[in-house]
Parts: structure tokens; C-alpha cells; sequence
């Protein structure tokens, strides 16, 4: 018999695509409905539109960055602190094992067993502690800047998708931007498409919550660029 292959996508990895790709689209498409809507001039709309998209791109990169060091720098202190409490105060801590054990229905002999082979086990103890009563989970070295390079990209791909309408549409402005809100709306359905395939849930339902988000706000964008031109 074949092996059967479990692939598991890591939940970090998820959210900074989904971050990197929504932010992007959303923000691009806000600022070029609402050009559009201003200024019948494409080349204002396509340099204004490409400013955004490396300014965004940096800069959710630049924050996916230090919001994971720092997760990983308050993860690292916690480690410090946990392993000193168990040093100086190892019945605080024991009796901390022992009620997480007994949460999950342990009792009587068996929950004792239990919380002296744990004890007995610094790393695991460590880890249990960490993950049930901190409710923290780990973040490796590499993971600041795997999450800056995920957001990066994703950032950059997702600000493309509602730009290339107007790169090759000439000075059909309103045609690029029907264009623009129809490629946008089936990307954005896609990305809740993905979401629900690789977490839980309808895929119609994710995908319809992510496109309504998405061209609601490039509708405000619309509203203020067209009430911005009329001014």
C-alpha cells in the first residue's frame, strides 16, 4: 500500500499571504477607482498607482518583520522567566502542571503520575507550560524574515492584479476600471477560495465575505476620488 501524504500548511504562513495579498489589492484598487474618478489623465493614475504599490510593499514587508521579532523576543523572555520559576518556586509550578492536567479530566493517582513524569522532564515541562498556560507558541529564527518575504510578495502580487487593466487599456479609463473591479472581485473570491480550502469552512461563504471587504473598499476609494474631482 502507498503512503498517504499529509501536507499541513502552517497557520503564520496563511495569515501573512492572506495580509500581504488583501492589503495590496484593496489598497491599490481604493486609490485607482478613485483616480480614476478624478482625472481622466492615465499617467497620473498609473505612476500614482505604482508609488502605492512599492511604498505598500515595503512597508507591510518592513511591519510583517518586527511584529514577528518582536513575538519571538516576548516568546524568548517568557522562556527566561518560566525556566527561573521553576528553579525558585517548583511547587508553584508543579501545582500549575497539575491543574492544567487535571482541566483535561486527569485525577486522583493518575494526575499525579502524570505531573511526576512531567516534572521529571525539564524540556517538557517547559513547553507545556509555555503552550497551556502562557497560551504562547514558538517562533523559530528564521520566521521574521520568511514573514517579511511571504508579506512582501504577496504585497506586490496582490497591488498588480487591479493595475494591469490600466496598463494595457490605453486611455480607456472607464473600460480598465470596469476591468480592474472584475479581475479584483475574482481574486478576491479566490483568496477566501483558498482560505476555507486549507482551513475550515464554506468556500463560498469565505470568498464572498473577502470580495465584498475588498470592493467595499475600493468603492470609498471611488466615492472620494469622484467627490474630490467634482470639488
Amino acid at each position: 500500500m502507498g503512503k498517504v501524504r499529509e501536507e499541513h500548511i502552517r497557520p503564520g504562513l496563511l495569515s501573512d499571504f492572506i495580509l500581504g495579498s488583501q492589503d495590496g489589492l484593496v489598497n491599490v484598487l481604493g486609490i485607482l477607482l478613485g483616480l480614476a474618478a478624478a482625472t481622466s489623465d492615465i499617467r497620473i493614475i498609473i505612476i500614482a498607482a505604482l508609488a502605492a504599490l512599492g511604498a505598500e510593499s515595503v512597508s507591510m514587508g518592513a511591519v510583517a518583520y518586527t511584529s514577528t521579532l518582536a513575538r519571538r523576543k516576548v516568546y524568548e523572555a517568557e522562556v527566561q522567566r518560566e525556566l527561573q520559576e521553576m528553579r525558585d518556586v517548583p511547587d508553584i509550578e508543579r501545582e500549575e502542571v497539575r491543574t492544567i492536567f487535571r482541566d483535561w479530566g486527569y485525577s486522583g493517582d493518575e494526575l499525579e503520575e502524570l505531573v511526576r513524569r512531567v516534572e521529571s522532564k525539564p524540556k517538557a515541562m517547559l513547553d507545556l507550560m509555555m503552550a497551556f498556560e502562557l497560551k504562547l507558541a514558538p517562533v523559530e529564527v528564521a520566521q521574521p524574515r520568511n514573514s517579511a518575504l511571504v508579506v512582501f510578495g504577496a504585497t506586490v502580487v496582490g497591488s498588480l492584479i487591479p493595475l494591469v487593466p490600466f496598463l494595457v487599456a490605453g486611455h480607456a479609463i472607464v473600460d480598465a476600471a470596469y476591468a480592474s473591479i472584475l479581475v479584483s472581485g475574482a481574486a478576491l473570491f479566490g483568496i477566501g477560495w483558498y482560505e476555507a480550502r486549507t482551513t475550515v469552512g464554506p468556500f463560498w461563504k469565505s470568498g464572498l465575505r473577502m470580495l465584498l471587504i475588498g470592493l467595499g473598499a475600493g468603492f470609498a476609494g471611488f466615492l472620494i476620488g469622484h467627490f474630490a474631482g467634482a470639488l
